[in-house]
Order: C-alpha cells, then structure tokens, then sequence
C-alpha cells in the first residue's frame, strides 16, 4: 500500500468538503483550495458545522474531531497545493472548468509522479486527461453524497492511466475507510449508467401528470425498499448537476432515456435546485 500523507482538495462545496471531512478524520493532512477568501471561509464553516454535528449524533469524539480539524488547512491559490502527493478536484460538473483545473494543478504540483484525480460523476476521464502534461496520473474517482456516509467510490482510469495509478488510487480509497469498484471510462460510468434513466423516468411520471411526487417516492420506498425516492434523491444531488450528468451521457451515446425532460430544464432555469435552493420536487427550510 502506498499512504498517502499529503492530500489536495480542489472545492470545498458539498463534495469536497465531504472529501477533505473524510481525509482528515482518517489521519492525512488536508490542504483545501478555494476560488476567494469568502469561498475558503463558507467552506471551512462547511467543514465545522459537518464535524460538529457528527459529534452530537455520536459518530466521534470533540478529540477526534479536533484532531481532524487540525489536519485541515486552507488556500485560495492552487500553487500552495504545490507540495501534495494527490489531488482531487472536485469543482463544478463542468468539463470547461475541470480541464482548466486538472491544468493548472498539472503545472503547480510539483512532484511529477503526483496523482490529480477528477471527482466527476459523467465526464469521459480521458477528455481530461489528455489536456494535462501527465495523463498516465490523471484518473476518475466518482464519489456518492453525502460523502461522509456513502461507502462507495467509483475508480475510473483513462486509457491512458497507468497501473500504478490505478492502485495508488484504491489505496487511498482503502486510506478513506471506503470501498472502491473499477467502472469503465464511459459517460455515466457503473452507477449512473443504471441510476439516471430511472431518475429521468420518474421526472417524466410528473411531467405527464401520472403520479405525484408524493406518491412516486413512496412508492419505490415501500414497494422496493429503496431508502429514498428517485425525486427525493434528486433533490438531494440538485437538479442542476443530474440536468449535467444527463446532458454529458445524452451527448455521447444520443439514448432518448438519457435526455433531460423539458420539466427538469425548466426547474433548473428558475433556480428550483432542490435541497441547496430551499426549492425543488419538495419545499425545505433554510
């Protein structure tokens, strides 16, 4: 096993925060860069809240979550990740942003047989791979939300990926306490592959006036165990990244069961993000 001691967090919205929270209280000194000053400081709030309120539910101790808060640290300037051994982006699910990302890290980092790592849940890895110095480096770790909770982690090498990164990366899932799979570097993946068509679906069930929203998610929660329902999951993810995670695999395989239904669009342009808009398929408090 190769441990990694020295990890970069590129992001600290709900995905890098969950990230960077799961390295630090697994022992590994975190660094965390952000766009701005105001950035940094929402995200570091982020991170305080969320280990906080593990100690009230009794997930650890304010030892151990002093202890991870001190392994965290904080930059609004990618070159002070320059001395990492790893680093995840994990920006916006926009291919334009992550490739400017993946390449300025690519020359920022310093040790060259440093690992960037894309956090993406429908980017062909290759695409991002090929516009950085290091492609052999460059590979695809799809993490679940909430990161805290959710025990997998897609691990998606490029064509271009080494072997070597390929195990570097699984070890560092196993460093995380997580448990990785290995899915082919095809928009969608594994998960989503299966997920999104079902999730598109059941929008379409509300865009036709079908079945309410109520009674779709209780449905597949009492009919099928699942633990939540699809337009409850999705306003747990945000409609606007399942409206780009949808538009990437329309995009490479044109599959109609991939197309973003003109409802969720329409959601989306009105700011109807789901839980982090306070507004979605259901209403939430602040």
């Amino acid at each position: 096993m190769y441990p990694v001691t020295r990890l970069g967090v590129v992001g600290c919205g709900l995905m890098g925060s969950g990230i960077a929270e799961v390295a630090a209280r697994n022992g590994i000194d975190v660094r965390v860069a952000e766009a701005t000053p105001d950035a940094v400081e929402a995200g570091r709030r982020r991170l305080t809240a969320s280990l906080d309120g593990g100690v009230r539910r009794g997930k650890f101790s304010e030892e151990q979550r002093d202890q991870a808060l001190a392994r965290l640290s904080f930059a609004h300037d990618l070159s002070d990740l320059a001395d990492r051994q790893f680093v995840i982006e994990a920006v916006a699910e926009n291919r334009d942003i992550k490739t400017d990302v993946l390449r300025a890290l690519d020359k920022v980092v310093e040790d060259p047989a440093a690992i960037l790592a894309t956090n993406t849940s429908s980017i062909p890895i290759v695409d991002l791979a090929v516009a950085t110095e290091r492609p052999a480096q460059l590979i695809g770790m799809h993490f679940f939300n909430p990161v805290p909770v959710q025990q997998l982690v897609e691990v998606i090498p490029a064509l271009t990926t080494s072997q070597e990164t390929v195990q570097r990366t699984r070890d560092l899932v196993q460093q995380l306490g997580k448990q990785a799979i290995q899915a082919p570097d095809r928009s969608g993946f594994v998960v989503n592959a299966l997920l999104v068509p079902y999730l598109l679906s059941a929008v379409r069930m509300v865009e036709s006036g079908s079945a309410r929203p109520d009674d779709i998610d209780r449905g597949m929660e009492l009919g099928c165990a699942h633990p939540m329902g699809p337009l409850r999951l999705l306003d747990l993810i945000g409609l606007d990244t399942a409206q780009a995670v949808a538009e990437s695999m329309y995009e490479e395989f044109k599959e109609p069961l991939y197309a973003p239904p003109a409802l969720l669009r329409r959601m989306v342009a009105a700011g109807h993000l789901g839980r982090k808009s306070g507004r979605g398929f259901y209403t939430y408090d602040a």
